[in-house]
Formats: structure tokens, C-alpha cells, sequence
């Protein structure tokens, strides 16, 4: 009697092995020496530690069920009674604890030193490189600390446990660590807070807020920065800012109604929610009536997250791409000896280098030994980067994605994961047309921060002639825009965004890379050769050294 044949098809060849247990600091050249460069080499035995923990396929696995089972909002408790939770992985909590453990949130107000905020931006890197969903609470309750330092009776309580390295995802009393969010937008307004319709009428030493919140994220944060309009007889008493904490001193539930999750394209192990408050209790922080003002550092310093977390997603893209080529072989060579693909995947390395070296040099003004130039320089340094580097991220993960072809848009590689998620860096903390009108604003009316930044600009520009021209091409935008209509400016807005944010990219990597990447950047940026799309890179550029360094 006749046998079935065996349940054999073909051997697996010329696949690309798994990218784990590498160890993602010390293999990431660019964050390497910036982290040596801005003044926190002492972090790069803690930060090792974490490349390691990272790049071990036990953390890239929650990465992926952090992601694929998603956050699930429960309402109500099996009897009935609203308990407003939101469910989440294990395998989230194992990432966040481990980030929290980590000191990627607060690291730096805890121990501030020269150097701190670039120590703490390169852990946050590393551990959004590889799951970025979990760096949004993170990097909330990091900016959170300058707006409650403004209410001393607040942050006496708060702060120890802001600063705390215990993480738990109860919502329980007595906790020592906490996690912090914001609400600010509504629906009517959205990014125009001051068209907020939420109300606090006082209540002794608290206040009571009604209202709905359009975007909540993170929404099981042990508290929250809420805006909104005081109501306390008076027509003028503006919009102030209010600490609401998710569990009260008594252990109750603070009334916090989440109305339901948002079904976003990406950042899906992170919950974002729509709230109702209903005579909510909250705290004022800050100076009555000036809550925009109070919050605004929280915004400044969570715009400077979108860009580290825009520049670590560049990082996953082009380190996944750079491996792939590396392993794959097709027509003969394998893929890394395409005169085509190394034009391609050299091109994506500039990118991530580029916004990698800016993210620490900002990392650096930040810190609290900053001298007033540079406070100066971050004001809009800070805008500028967030407008453009956050706008690259898409298209750059697209790109490092259609290098593994196939592969690359299945969910079975982290790269389309990556090219859903890179969007909401520029969405989040302000969009494009906002940013872009922010630094108009900082333009026209903070004449030292424009100093600060030109100064960066002019030194570096001594030691390359095409930064020079755009120098010149700056100062000709700015001394035009000073005699225009306002609405011809703002028309006009991008074009400068994008024009100052490529020549700081190029002043520091001129000031402090390799000589092979910084004249390829500014060849392929400022140069008469460049252009629109990856893969571009003009002749004579030193291919080579850029590949080996990705």
C-alpha cells in the first residue's frame, strides 16, 4: 500500500536572521558619541545596561504583545459600578516598569548634574527605539515636574513620587511612584486652548471642574494637568491649571469618566481616551488665571520627547534596514553591494545621524547648568527641531521599510509598526502649522533666542562654505519678513521652519561628526545636488564610512 510523502517543502535560505542580542547602545555609534559629547559619558555604564536589556528578544517580544493586545477600557465593574479603568498588558507593564526603573522619565530633576537631560533623553531613546507606546506617560511625567515646581504645597507631596523609580499600574493609595498626564484640548477648540469650555468653580482649598477633555492619553497616569476656565464671578479670571489625581487621599476615585478610547493608526499599546469630568476635584497649580503659562514648559519639554522619539524610531528603521541588506543577497551580490541600496541605506543613516545629533544637543541646553544663551537657543531650537525632524520620521520608516520589501510591510517585522507610529510625533504637541507659527512668534518677539541660534549657526558656518550660503539665505528670509504683511509671513512659515532646522542639523554635525557624515549631509541638504527623496546622494560621498557606522 502506497505511503504519503513526508510533510516537506523547501530549506529556508537567504532570509535575514532575527536583529536581538545586540546590544543598542553601544552598536548606536551616533547616540555614542553624543552622549560622550554633551557632557554625559558618566551614564554610559547605566545606559549599556539598558542597550542590553532593549536588544534582548525577551523585551522585543513584549514589544510586539504590548502592541497586539491592546489596552481595553473597562467602564464598569461585573456589578455595575463605574470603576473607569483601562486594562493593559503584562507585557506593557514589564516595558514601563523597566523604562521607570530605568530613570528614563525623571532622571534628570532627580539628579541634576551637566549632562543629566542628555543621560536621561538617550535612556528614553532606547527604550522607545524599541516600543515607543510607553514613552508617552514617560515623557509626560518628566514635563510635568517644571509646571508642579511652580506650586510648592503641591509638589512637597507629588514630587518624591515623580521622582521615584517604583512603578505600579494599580490604581490603588499610598503608591510611591507615580505617572503623570495632561488633558487639555476639547473639541471645539482643539489645539486653540483658549476656546476651552471646561469650568473650575472653587471649593475651599480645591476646586471643582466640569467639562470634556477631547485627548487624554495615558489615561490610568496617577494624575493629571487639566486646563480649564475659572469660574469664580469674575468676566476675566481666564484659564487656569489644575492637578487632578485619579485616586484621592481617602482612597476613593476621583469622578473621572472615560467616555471611551481612541482607535488611533499607530501608538496602539498606548491608551488615549476621551474624559468627562463631572465636579471633579482638582488643584490649582501655578498663577491663577495664567494656566497656559504654567503649563507651558510641560509642552516645550514634551516637544523636545517627540523629537528623541522621532529620532529613535529613525534609529529602528535604519538599524533594521542596515541589517537586512547586510544578510540578504539578490541578482548576484548581496544587497549592501548595490551601488543603489548603499546610496539608499547611507542616505536613511544621514537622516537618522542628523536628527540623533540635534536631539542630544538639545538634550544638553535643557539641563540646569544651561547659561542664559542657551535657554535662549532651546526656545527655538526646540520649535524648529519638532517641526522638522517629526515630519521626516514617516517617510523615513517608509523608506527603511521597502528595503526589506515584502518583509518590511508585514507586522511580522517591527518596520510597519514603526511607519504607524511615526505620524503622531508630529501631531502630538503641535502640529505643523502650529509649530511653524510658534517660531514665527519667538522670531518676532524674543530677539535672543534668534541671536542664539544665528551665533550657532555663524561659528559653524566658518568651516563649511554650503552652511554659509544658507546662513546668508536666513538672514536675507529674516530681514524680509520684517517689512512684510504678517499674512504673507505666515504663508511663507514652513519654508523658514524647514530652512533654520536643516542648518542647525548641519551645524552639529559639522562642529562634531565625522568628517565623512557631516560633508554628506550638507552635500545632500544644502547643496545644489540635493532632492526630495532617499537614495539621492550625490557623488563623491564617502559611502563607505556613513554604512559602517549604521
Amino acid at each position: 500500500m502506497a505511503k504519503p510523502a513526508p510533510h516537506l517543502t523547501h530549506d529556508v535560505a537567504n532570509q535575514a536572521p532575527d536583529r536581538v542580542g545586540l546590544n543598542e547602545f553601544t552598536t548606536n555609534a551616533p547616540l555614542v558619541e553624543g552622549v560622550a559629547r554633551f557632557d554625559a559619558a558618566w551614564a554610559f555604564d547605566e545606559l549599556t545596561t539598558i542597550g542590553d536589556h532593549v536588544g534582548s528578544a525577551a523585551f522585543q517580544r513584549d514589544a510586539v504583545l504590548a502592541n497586539v493586545h491592546e489596552p481595553v477600557l473597562h467602564a464598569f465593574d461585573r456589578h455595575g459600578v463605574r470603576i473607569d479603568e483601562v486594562e493593559y498588558d503584562d507585557s506593557y507593564h514589564r516595558i514601563i516598569g523597566a523604562a521607570v526603573a530605568s530613570g528614563a522619565h525623571t532622571s534628570a530633576w532627580a539628579d541634576p548634574r551637566p549632562g543629566a537631560n542628555v543621560a536621561r533623553a538617550a535612556a528614553f531613546m532606547l527604550f522607545a527605539q524599541i516600543e515607543p507606546g510607553h514613552a508617552c506617560p514617560i515623557s509626560m511625567t518628566h514635563a510635568a515636574v517644571p509646571a508642579l515646581r511652580q506650586q510648592p504645597d503641591i509638589a512637597v507631596s507629588w514630587m518624591p513620587r515623580l521622582l521615584s523609580r517604583d512603578y505600579d499600574g494599580r490604581l490603588v493609595p499610598g503608591k510611591r511612584g507615580a505617572l503623570f498626564g495632561m488633558a487639555m484640548t476639547e473639541k471645539q477648540g482643539g489645539s486653540d486652548v483658549r476656546a476651552n469650555t471646561t469650568r473650575a468653580v472653587p471649593a475651599g482649598d480645591a476646586w471643582l471642574i466640569t467639562g470634556h477633555k477631547w485627548f487624554c492619553s495615558a489615561p490610568m497616569s496617577d494624575a493629571f494637568l487639566v486646563l480649564a476656565r475659572i469660574d469664580d464671578g469674575r468676566s476675566d479670571a481666564g484659564i487656569g491649571c489644575f492637578l487632578v489625581p485619579r485616586v484621592l487621599d481617602d482612597g476613593s476615585r476621583n469622578v473621572f469618566r472615560i467616555q471611551r478610547l481612541k482607535d488611533k493608526l499607530g501608538n496602539r499599546s498606548n491608551a488615549s481616551s476621551e474624559v468627562d469630568f463631572d465636579g471633579t476635584l482638582g488643584y490649582a497649580v501655578g498663577e491663577p488665571g495664567r494656566g497656559i503659562r504654567t503649563i507651558i514648559e510641560m509642552v516645550a519639554r514634551t516637544r523636545l520627547d517627540c523629537v528623541l522619539g522621532t529620532a529613535a524610531g529613525m534609529r529602528q528603521s535604519v538599524a533594521e534596514a542596515a541589517w537586512h541588506v547586510r544578510h540578504r543577497a539578490a541578482f548576484g551580490r548581496t544587497l549592501i553591494d548595490q551601488p543603489l541600496m548603499r546610496n539608499v541605506v547611507a542616505d536613511l543613516a544621514l537622516e537618522s545621524e542628523a536628527a540623533t545629533a540635534l536631539a542630544m544637543r538639545l538634550a544638553r541646553a535643557h539641563d540646569d547648568d544651561a547659561s542664559d544663551a542657551e535657554i535662549a537657543y532651546r526656545r527655538l531650537a526646540t520649535a524648529v527641531a519638532k517641526y522638522w525632524i517629526c515630519k521626516r520620521g514617516p517617510g523615513h520608516a517608509y523608506e527603511a521599510l521597502e528595503c526589506l520589501g515584502g518583509n518590511g510591510y508585514t507586522e511580522d517585522y517591527p518596520l510597519a509598526r514603526r511607519y504607524r507610529e511615526q505620524p503622531v510625533m508630529a501631531v502630538w504637541e503641535g502640529s505643523g502649522n502650529v509649530i511653524a507659527l510658534d517660531i514665527l512668534r519667538v522670531l518676532a518677539r524674543e530677539p535672543d533666542a534668534v541671536a542664539s541660534v544665528r551665533d550657532e549657526l555663524a561659528s559653524a558656518a566658518s568651516a563649511d562654505r554650503r552652511l554659509a550660503e544658507s546662513l546668508r539665505s536666513i538672514d536675507a528670509r529674516l530681514a524680509s519678513a520684517a517689512g512684510r504683511d504678517p499674512d504673507d509671513v505666515a504663508f511663507d512659515a514652513r519654508r523658514l521652519a524647514e530652512d533654520l532646522a536643516v542648518a542647525l542639523q548641519a551645524a552639529v554635525l559639522v562642529t562634531g561628526a565625522p568628517d565623512a557624515v557631516s560633508d554628506a549631509f550638507c552635500a545632500s541638504r544644502l547643496g545644489q545636488d540635493r532632492a526630495a527623496l532617499y537614495g539621492t546622494l550625490p557623488g563623491g560621498i564617502d559611502v563607505g564610512s556613513i554604512l559602517s557606522r549604521a
